[in-house]
């Protein structure tokens, strides 16, 4: 398991919102997500967006999200 250290955000209501009401497990795959990403972005600064974005599908697709998880994840409300 990797290390964590706590993190603040200012995100759009609805993200948080989102974020709120998810259970535990969407809350660590979210988490999880976003920790990917930023990792990807910080060592990968010459990286185009759409480039990152797509080896993060790619990750997350491999760790078992699939297009239904992510989307129960994003509408949950």
């Amino acid at each position: 398991m990797m290390a964590t250290a706590p993190l603040t955000l200012e995100l759009n209501v609805e993200a948080v919102r989102a974020y709120n009401t998810a259970s535990e497990e969407e809350q660590k795959k979210m988490r999880l997500l976003l920790s990917l990403w930023l990792k990807e972005l910080g060592t990968s600064p010459a990286v185009s967006l759409r480039s990152l974005m797509d080896d993060i599908s790619d990750k997350a697709q491999a760790r078992g999200l699939t297009p239904a998880i992510l989307e129960s994840i994003l509408d949950a409300d």
